[in-house]
């Protein structure tokens, strides 16, 4: 695997079909990550692993479990040392200006350290003091970030009294009780019930109007309903890092459109294959025999054919959607591009 840099972010590219991802370029990088590598004894965690996110971004770190994303974060957030490489936050590296470096930063691990014999608003108090806000400060800052995580009726509730949700609620509220600039989530949803996903996916999406977050997720409807660009990593090494628009475009051997076609399904079948660049027809579905996926040669586009046939067929043609490709997808072809590469 090749790798470029343009404009401070990492650019991926595959050997032999290329893939390479355009990110939007930032006035300021604030989360870098250069060449990371960590063993733990024998064994590596991560390698190499490299990338940029700029101020303002949401940036969706994805993996199954073991990947290495847990690794990667304790690294940026200071918690570890790596094995190799640098890392640095808002330009301050996180081993040699440790303490710095960890101000601007609110990191919400899996496992949130709370204490469930304190109240909501004596965890915020001590946690304030922790990070040396004075005490007006705290006070203040207190009632902000309640009132912004709906936090209001449980500011006197003993912590451990709440649900798994809540008890995020209020994780989210310890990382950015000191105003950090980086945001650094370790799968926030974990555990807790589908209403509360939607609600914490809500409020970190509300998050990024005034944080850069870097978030991690094996979920990965979660990563796209939140962040704008992706990076993912498998058996710890980075095999992705673009839009996700851009990814599918990119990795798209095969463009896909979806039709609704008002006319007899076998006539149907019949006329689309006939149609010169078309591969592949499937039907959506026993109760959608008028539905249709068309996959189309490489660098076809069938749209205007398409039309053409239903037309001089007398059908009316319901639908012509083009389908790009989604994370699932993405996800299973980078990953399994990535095994060949090192077979």
């Amino acid at each position: 695997m090749g790798q470029e840099q343009t404009g401070g972010f990492s650019v991926r590219t595959r050997i032999g079909r290329s893939l390479k991802t355009k990110i939007v370029k930032s006035s300021f990088v604030v989360i870098e990550a250069f060449s990371l590598t960590k063993h733990y004894g024998s064994f590596p965690a991560i390698e190499d692993v490299s990338f940029s996110i700029g101020e303002g971004e949401i940036v969706g770190f994805l993996g199954p479990n073991g990947a290495g994303k847990t690794t990667t974060m304790r690294i940026l957030t200071g918690f570890i040392a790596p094995t190799e490489g640098t890392a640095r936050i808002a330009g301050l590296d996180t081993i040699s200006h440790s303490l710095e470096a960890r101000r601007h930063v609110g990191y919400l691990p899996e496992s949130v350290p709370l204490y469930f014999d304190m109240t909501v608003t004596q965890y915020l108090r001590y946690l304030g003091s922790l990070r040396g806000l004075s005490k007006p400060r705290i006070a203040e800052r207190i009632s902000e970030v309640i009132d912004l995580l709906g936090l209001d009726q449980y500011r006197d509730i003993y912590i451990g009294r709440l649900s798994k949700g809540f008890r995020q609620r209020v994780g989210l509220a310890q990382a950015i009780l000191h105003e950090p600039p980086v945001l650094i989530l370790d799968e926030p949803t974990v555990g807790i019930d589908p209403k509360e996903i939607v609600e914490t996916r809500r409020l970190i999406g509300s998050l990024g109007a005034h944080h850069t977050v870097l978030l991690s997720s094996h979920v990965l409807g979660e990563v796209s309903s939140i962040c704008q660009r992706v990076i993912i990593i498998h058996e710890g090494r980075i095999v992705a890092d673009a839009n996700t628009d851009e990814l599918a475009k990119n990795l798209e051997d095969s463009p896909r459109i979806e039709v609704e076609i008002a006319g007899p399904e076998k006539a149907v079948r019949q006329a689309l294959a006939a149609v010169p660049g078309v591969s592949k027809i499937e039907s959506l579905g026993v109760n959608a025999a008028a539905a249709y996926r068309i996959h189309a040669a490489p660098g076809c586009d069938l749209r205007s054919a398409i039309s053409s046939a239903v037309v001089d067929n007398g059908w009316a043609l319901l639908k012509l959607t083009p389908v790009s490709m989604t994370l699932d997808e993405i996800f299973v072809q980078v990953t399994a591009d990535n095994r060949a590469e090192d077979a």
